[in-house]
């Protein structure tokens, strides 16, 4: 699941950008590891419908909608996949169809509300005018012919007509014309020849100095150049013009995150939160929320970094040492915290403050601390002879023998250590009827008595001694013999 998480992510990252045949790819392969990922649909849906593919766009939403038959997006995919093909009448069905399953969802309201005017309008644009006399009749009085009239021809649909710029006002054929030169700058924009596109754009803002779409697009360009400066300056731009103008939310937030990203790219991680939260507040998206919660970690990774200071860990250590010995151990522990804070990779600390947990019977904070403590120095005695003690504590005595025995390892002669493996095999090998009594009181034991397997390996253990190497082989079956040990039902020799 981690490498669909990531692949998902990648989607979102490259959606985000404008990088809608990227997006994609990475979407089909997270897709390919799990196909029943109902998001993953819906996330390529909105790929493709940006990329201008709506039949692919439609064919995803619908299976966004199997996987998921109540989730409002799959529905909201669906209908603007089927609006940019130009079938209203199925974008109408889907949109009605998620507003039963969210009554208030604003996007499936918003795109019910559009199709409805465009349905409008396209029926406006066929009505016959009054003036107009109507087709004559094939069957009139006044008519010879006695051939049949041949069937009529299913009617094709019409394609609307060409606007006309000389019927226009001059305000309408500057927007005609911008609009002309931002799909010029867009299908350059496919193609990567970023100086024409922004040649295009900057043709269609003379134009229409007003619409931050012209704005939104110019910055894309300088993104996609690396040029994040003046990609910076002309969305901020953009949103000022947007604002006077009332523009789309949805524009003005588009803004914002181009501005996040590329802050993001210049590392300054600080500012990209700052715009990616104003992006938030405009409009949510997927891709932006992914985008926030990665600087975000980014900043608490870079201001834990920024905050080690070994000469301050040493500092803390010595107070928490202080306390110890005077057997304040939870201040003690605050001390040892905020050492480790300062220092997360002296294992020493970690030791310290398992010592203080163990003092309190906070043994399972204690075990955790030793665990970090091995895991950044593996030969650090001490730790396992505190592991030892802390897992007496919780009456685990053959896991306690066995950390015993690895401290012996590394020095045999260790008189701590000694005692504590001794100390384990005397409580191994006591009254045999008391064993047996606080045994079977053990669920965890009962249950693995009761296993048919493991009674099967029990008594091949007792046939053959040799076996008993075979099966501590499989760490399921060693867990439950080690278990077994140590509430004293079994010894191995």
């Amino acid at each position: 699941m981690d490498k669909v998480n990531e692949l998902k992510e990648k989607g979102n990252k490259a959606l985000n950008a404008e990088k809608f045949d990227e997006a994609v790819a990475a979407y089909t392969e997270a897709i390919a590891l799990d196909g029943k990922n109902h998001v993953l649909y819906s996330n390529r849906s909105a790929a493709y419908a940006k990329a201008g593919k709506f039949a692919e766009a439609l064919e995803d939403a619908e299976q966004t909608i199997k996987l998921n038959p109540t989730w409002a997006k799959g529905y909201s995919r669906k209908g603007a996949a089927a609006a940019g093909l130009g079938d209203y009448m199925k974008a109408f069905e889907a949109y009605n169809e998620g507003l039963k399953h969210d009554p208030q969802n604003a996007v499936l309201l918003q795109g019910r509300q559009e199709i409805t005017a465009a349905v409008l309008q396209h029926m406006q644009g066929m009505n016959t005018p009054m003036d107009v006399d109507p087709p004559s009749s094939n069957t009139s009085s006044t008519s010879t012919s006695s051939k049949p009239a041949e069937p009529s021809k299913p009617a094709e649909k019409p394609k609307p007509a060409e606007p006309n710029p000389d019927e226009m006002t001059e305000e309408e054929r500057k927007k005609y014309f911008a609009k002309k030169e931002k799909e010029a700058g867009n299908a350059a924009y496919k193609k990567k020849e970023f100086d024409v596109a922004l040649k295009h754009y900057n043709a269609a803002l003379e134009l229409d100095p007003t619409d931050i779409t012209f704005y939104n697009n110019i910055a894309a360009v300088y993104f996609e150049r690396k040029e994040y400066e003046e990609c910076i300056k002309t969305c901020e731009k953009g949103i000022e013009i947007g604002r006077e103008n009332r523009a789309d939310f949805k524009l003005i937030g588009k803004a914002f995150a181009r501005i996040g990203n590329s802050y993001r790219k210049l590392e300054d991680y600080h500012k990209a939160k700052t715009y990616y939260e104003k992006a938030m507040s405009e409009h949510r998206t997927p891709e932006v929320k992914t985008s926030l919660s990665e600087v975000e970690s980014k900043i608490k990774d870079m201001e834990r970094k920024a905050y080690i200071d070994p000469a301050k860990a040493e500092e803390e250590k010595e107070k928490g040492n202080e306390l110890f010995k005077k057997g304040d151990y939870s201040t003690a522990i605050k001390h040892y915290s905020e050492a480790i804070r300062r220092n997360p990779d002296d294992p020493k600390l970690y030791s310290n403050r398992a010592a203080c947990y163990t003092k309190l019977a906070a043994f399972d904070l204690g075990l955790k601390d030793c665990e970090t403590c091995i895991k950044l120095d593996d030969k650090f005695i001490k730790a396992y002879i505190r592991k030892g003690k802390i897992l007496q504590g919780m009456q685990k005595t053959s896991k306690a023998s066995s950390a015993y025995q690895k401290a012996l390892e590394l020095d045999p002669n260790n008189a701590e250590a000694l005692e504590g493996y001794r100390t384990c095999a005397l409580n191994l090998q006591r009254n045999p009827q008391e064993v047996l009594k606080n045994a079977m009181n053990d669920p965890e034991v009962q249950q693995i008595l009761k296993d048919p397997a493991m009674r099967l390996i029990l008594e091949q253990m007792q046939n053959d001694p040799n076996a008993v190497k075979e099966h501590l082989q499989n760490p399921a079956i060693a867990d439950k013999i080690m278990k077994l040990m140590e509430s004293g039902i079994i010894q191995i020799h």
